[in-house]
């Protein structure tokens, strides 16, 4: 019983190899983590000490007390593009202020546990998700291409960029082939370091996006009003960081899973994902979430547990403590080499190859979420796909009600029976109306529902909408099988049908009556 739950939390005790696969995975994500929070950091229009903490913070406390092992969080761009315009409004202060905001309605979806619902997310969806992603991760490495002014490089300066690019990717996917020891992307980013050291080669580094020399976060109390004011300016851009960073953390989660065929706990991740932006707020950070390609770097190097995330949390402070000048020595085009690798590996090929033969539905939401997610951003792209999916779900299901009818009985005594088959609800309630000829039908029909479903208010509407047609042609109607739930809700036209009641299924009705 113990040996399970301390697996169920990555605690499990590590041999020697995994204990150095953990160690050194980490450390190559804290490397990683460094140029992507800063560019984060720019990208909201704060200081970079301010994306580094928060980088910091979130993977800390997640991989302590999160729902998933080996998954890593930080400042992400897909919340900073959210930030920037509040913060070129109202300032930073707002930010960290919003952040915490942000934490506290997190916490609340883990303690409603509403985690779960990402399991809703159809497979489609999580294919456009992952493949938007790894074109989003690569087209941002192209930004390092690029002179401050926004000019693409040219000459020496790109050639020089390009090689060294080319020589990690190299490393990273050679490596292995000769030794597994040692993580390759961690050999391949000191390798090329040193290269450029030792040959006083020409090219951008760390150094030279931003001086990442600090000490530990302070705690800071943001200096805002607090008043109803300042929740109408902050409350909106929380509640969209919120969902935004919940999507992109709980997606990224079921990704790993999948990967490493285990089974994560979306709502603990919600509660640790709220507790590290709380946190962060008040520590001076720009809050975030989980970060795809860093979690991919950490799983394709076997950090699987929550020791890697730790590694990497504190090797990222130690980098702004002490080892800043050693850091800001490695070359960019090394860590842009590794996000490339990482944006090949993260890219599901198979989908491609997969598109002429699933249905042509599906096809579409892979497309259209791979394309959203690459022009807006992630919950947008979501949010289409699983639209998508709903409508084809419920127009695939609205055609296949079908009804037979049949006749007994002669002149004034005869009585015709509808047989309905399928789900009765919004989308197929047309349908079903349209089959029943009211006017020709005789004096007497039974309406037979043994072998269908109602779901929905919009079904018991459409059911009594078919009573009233019969009561105007002075015609009686009974209602055969209906569910409790159903005839407890039939009453507006109680008087124009009956219900006969004997060995009725029981069904959950979904109809906001039922309270």
């Amino acid at each position: 019983m113990l040996s399970t739950l301390l697996a169920r939390g990555g605690l499990t005790p590590l041999g020697n190899a995994e204990l150095r696969q953990n160690v050194f995975s980490g450390l190559t994500v804290a490397l990683a983590m460094v140029p992507e929070a800063i560019a984060f950091a720019f990208v909201a229009h704060v200081h970079p000490l301010t994306g580094l903490y928060a980088a910091f913070l979130m993977c800390l406390i997640t991989a302590v007390f999160g729902g998933r092992p080996g998954m890593i969080s930080g400042a992400t761009g897909a919340l900073a593009v959210v930030m920037v315009s509040l913060v070129v409004t109202h300032g930073v202060e707002y930010l960290f202020a919003t952040v915490i905001l942000m934490g506290l309605i997190q916490l609340l979806a883990g303690a409603l546990r509403l985690g779960k619902f990402i399991r809703m997310v159809p497979h489609p969806v999580m294919l456009g998700f992952v493949n938007g992603l790894a074109l989003v991760i690569f087209m941002a490495q192209l930004g390092h291409f690029k002179d401050a002014d926004g000019s693409w490089l040219g000459g020496t300066a790109l050639y020089t960029m390009i090689g060294l690019t080319a020589l990690t990717m190299a490393l990273i996917y050679l490596l292995p082939r000769l030794s597994k020891a040692l993580p390759a992307s961690l050999v391949a980013i000191l390798s090329v370091a040193t290269l450029v050291q030792v040959f006083g080669l020409e090219t951008r580094t760390v150094g030279d996006m931003a001086d990442i020399a600090g000490g530990l976060p302070q705690f800071h109390v943001p200096e805002v009003p607090w008043n109803l004011e300042t929740l109408r300016i902050v409350l909106p851009y929380s509640l969209i960081l919120a969902a935004i960073g919940l999507i992109e953390s709980l997606l990224t989660l079921n990704l790993i899973d999948d990967i490493t065929d285990t089974r994560g706990q979306p709502n603990r991740e919600c509660l640790a994902q709220g507790t590290a932006n709380i946190v962060t707020g008040l520590f001076g950070g720009m809050g975030g979430c989980a970060m795809i390609g860093q979690s991919m770097i950490n799983v394709n190097s076997g950090g699987t547990r929550r020791l890697a995330g730790i590694v990497a949390a504190i090797a990222l402070i130690a980098f702004i403590a002490l080892l800043s000048a050693w850091i800001s020595l490695i070359p960019l085009a090394a860590l842009v080499g590794l996000m490339f690798v990482v944006s090949e590996k993260t890219f599901a090929w198979g989908s491609v190859r997969i598109l002429g033969r699933v249905p042509k539905h599906d096809a579409l939401v892979i497309v259209a979420v791979t394309v959203v997610t690459v022009l807006t951003d992630l919950a947008i792209a979501v949010g289409v796909g699983v639209v998508i999916s709903a409508l084809v779900f419920a127009w695939q299901h609205a055609k296949d009600i079908t009804i037979t009818s049949r006749i007994t009985g002669e002149a004034d005594t005869a009585v015709k029976t509808y047989e309905v088959r399928g789900t009765l609800f919004f989308a197929s309630t047309a349908n079903f109306l349209a089959q029943f000829a009211a006017k020709n039908d005789p004096g007497e029909v039974v309406v037979e529902f043994r072998d269908a479903k109602v779901m929905d208010h919009s079904a018991i509407e459409a059911i009594e909408a078919l009573a009233e047609r019969y009561r105007a042609q002075g015609k009686r109607i009974r209602l055969r099988h209906l569910s409790p739930d159903c005839r407890e809700l039939l009453d507006k036209a109680r008087s124009a049908m009956e219900m006969d009641t004997a060995h009725d299924p029981h069904y959950h009705l979904a109809d906001d009556r039922l309270g």
